[in-house]
C-alpha cells in the first residue's frame, strides 16, 4: 500500500499533511491496543518489528470489516452501517460472533484511554467574514465545513461617485479633448486631407479646407431649431384655420350671392395690386421678405 510505504519510510515523525497526522494518531492507538493484548497474553516485552507486524494485521482486519459493512449498507440503500451489517461482515470473514460477549467480560482485560481529541485551529475573527453555511442533510458531518461566504458568493462592488469640482472639470475637459480628437481622425480618414510633407501623405494629415463662394449664406439661412419652431406654428395656424372655415361654412350658406359679389370685387382689386407689385420687385434675393415654407400635415 502506498500509504504504508510512506509511513514506513517516514517512521514515527509527524508529516506535514493533516490527513497524514490523523493517520499516524490512529496508528499509534492501534499500537497501544496490540501492546495491551500482548501484556494480557503474558509477554513482558516485544520487538518493534513484531509489534509493527501485529499492528498491520489488526489494521487490515478492521479495514476489511469496515469495507464489508459498507458494501452491505449500500446494498440495502442506506448511508450509515448498522450493527447487523457488522455482524454479517464478521460471519462472512469466518469469525464466531457468539464468543464476543464472553471475551468482552474477561477479568484480565485492560482498559485503554481514549486518544486526545485535537480541536481544529480557530480562525481569528479578523480573518472571518460572515457565517459559515452548515452542511445539508445529505452531506456527512465528517466532511470539511464550507468556507466563508465571501469566497464563493459574488458580491458586486461599486466605486463611490466623484464629487470634487476640480476632478469633474478635469474629467470633462479630457472627455471633450478625446471626442474632438476622435472626430478629427474620423473626418481625416473619410474626407479629403492635406499633408505637411509632400513625400509622406500619411504623416500629420490635415482636414482639407473647403472654400465657400458665399461665406455669409449660413448666417442668413434659418437654423434647424428655427425651422422646427416655424413648422409647429404653421401647423397650429392651419388647425385654427380649418376650425374657422368649418364654422364659417355653416354660417354663410344663405349669403352665397353676397360672397360672390365680394369675391369679384376683391379679385379686381387684387389684380390691380399685383400689377403695381410687379413694378416694385427686388432683384437681390437676400433682401426679399422671408417666406415661410409650407408644411403638409400628416393625416
Amino acid at each position: 500500500m502506498p500509504s504504508q510505504q510512506k509511513r514506513r519510510s517516514g517512521g514515527d515523525k509527524p508529516l506535514s499533511s493533516p490527513a497524514d497526522n490523523y493517520y499516524l494518531a490512529r496508528r499509534r492507538t492501534l499500537q497501544v491496543v496490540v501492546s495491551s493484548l500482548l501484556t494480557e497474553a503474558g509477554f513482558d516485552s516485544a520487538e518493534k518489528a513484531a509489534v509493527e507486524t501485529l499492528t498491520e494485521m489488526l489494521q487490515s482486519y478492521i479495514s476489511e470489516l469496515g469495507r464489508s459493512a459498507k458494501s452491505y449498507c449500500e446494498h440495502t440503500a442506506r448511508t450509515q452501517p448498522t450493527l447487523s451489517d457488522i455482524v454479517v461482515s464478521l460471519v462472512e470473514m469466518g469469525f464466531n460472533v457468539d464468543t464476543l460477549p464472553s471475551y468482552a467480560k474477561r477479568s484480565q482485560r485492560m482498559v485503554i484511554t481514549a486518544p486526545p481529541v485535537t480541536n481544529p485551529p480557530v480562525t481569528p475573527k479578523a480573518l472571518s467574514a460572515g457565517q459559515s453555511k452548515p452542511h445539508p442533510a445529505h452531506i456527512p458531518s465528517h466532511f470539511p465545513e464550507f468556507p466563508d461566504p465571501h469566497s464563493y458568493i459574488r458580491t458586486p462592488t461599486y466605486p463611490e461617485p466623484v464629487s470634487d469640482y476640480q476632478i469633474l472639470r478635469e474629467k470633462a475637459a479630457s472627455q471633450r479633448r478625446d471626442v474632438e480628437r476622435a472626430l478629427t481622425r474620423f473626418m481625416a480618414k473619410t474626407g479629403e486631407t492635406q499633408s505637411l510633407f509632400k513625400d509622406d501623405i500619411t504623416t500629420f494629415p490635415l482636414i482639407a479646407a473647403r472654400p465657400c463662394a458665399i461665406p455669409y449664406l449660413n448666417a442668413l439661412l434659418p437654423s434647424e431649431l428655427e425651422m422646427q419652431q416655424m413648422e409647429e406654428t404653421d401647423s397650429s395656424e392651419q388647425d385654427d384655420q380649418t376650425d374657422v372655415e368649418n364654422m364659417s361654412f355653416s354660417l354663410n350658406v344663405d349669403d352665397a350671392s353676397a360672397d360672390k359679389e365680394n369675391s369679384d370685387l376683391h379679385h379686381s382689386s387684387s389684380l390691380s395690386s399685383s400689377k403695381n407689385g410687379e413694378d416694385n420687385i427686388i432683384d437681390n434675393p437676400y433682401l426679399r421678405p422671408v417666406k415661410k415654407p409650407k408644411v403638409r400635415r400628416k393625416k
